[in-house]
């Protein structure tokens, strides 16, 4: 997986045996939550060593259901569009099962919402049996293909799909080939040039920030709300704009319309 300042992360057998040097040396969710000042190899391997032992991850203990963890993240967003019946189904990829259909608020949260940008992932045994063989586009080798799922998702009858990618073009693709039938969340943009950045602006509905600087500078223009400033969440479209003022209701929160400064350059 790329996390935690997109450090790359192997995992094999519940063990991390690989670790690089982050890109970006702090996250101001992970000092909030975890106390972690700086982003380094050691503070990325035990955070991940921590996960793995709080819920699972990577493992066949894995725990496919689980609260909120954010108030305001894309698991956030999509658990609450299943509950509202804004979304009949959501395509997320995730640890143990790759890309996956799910309709389940609680699974969407649980597999969505502690992990990081997996990269590559192998079939877990419990997880598979948990989110259904069924749901799952290639439960055999745990395969990630966000267009392959969008596909799915549609051929298994649902009517409103909700995804997530960290690709501009891919953003393009599903908007373009599916109208206002789907909901595209843009993720893990630390890194992104600005022509990716505008062209997630252009054609999803919800983008995160992370850590880049240019989502950052086309949300000024082209954002219709935005939610959070350490790292924000902005609504690109009308009903990214519904959707998350939905969340922000139900937190009682208004909307946020200043920036804070990074403590280290933006990528």
């Amino acid at each position: 997986m790329e996390t935690l300042g997109k450090s790359r992360v192997v995992i094999e057998d519940g063990k991390v045996i690989e670790v690089s040097e982050p890109v970006v040396k702090y996250c101001p969710l992970f000092k909030k939550h975890r106390n972690i000042d700086e982003l380094n190899c050691q503070s990325i391997k035990e955070n991940i060593e921590f996960r793995i032992k709080d819920f699972g991850m990577c493992t066949e203990e894995r725990k496919t259901k689980l609260d909120y963890f954010l108030n305001f993240g894309i698991s956030e967003l999509l658990s609450l569009a299943l509950k509202e019946n804004v979304l009949d189904a959501a395509v997320i990829a995730s640890d143990g099962c790759g890309t996956a259909v799910l309709k389940d608020a609680q699974i969407i949260q649980g597999m969505g919402g502690r992990i990081s940008a997996i990269i590559e992932t192998e079939p877990i045994n419990s997880v598979i049996a948990d989110i259904g063989a069924e749901n799952i586009l290639n439960p055999a080798t745990a395969e990630i293909d966000q267009i392959k799922g969008v596909e799915k998702a549609f051929s298994m009858g649902y009517l409103k799909v909700g995804v997530t990618t960290p690709f501009a073009q891919q953003a393009k693709l599903f908007r373009e080939k599916y109208g206002n039938r789907i909901m595209i969340f843009g993720v893990h943009t630390t890194g992104i040039s600005e022509t990716e950045a505008n062209v997630f602006f252009d054609y999803a509905d919800v983008v995160t920030a992370c850590a880049s600087k240019y989502v950052r500078e086309v949300a000024q223009s082209k954002a219709t709300l935005q939610a959070g400033t350490k790292v924000p969440i902005y609504a690109a479209t009308e009903a990214g704009k519904e959707l998350m003022l939905a969340k922000l209701r139900e937190l009682n929160k208004l909307p946020d319309t200043t920036l804070t400064d990074y403590p280290n350059p933006l990528l």
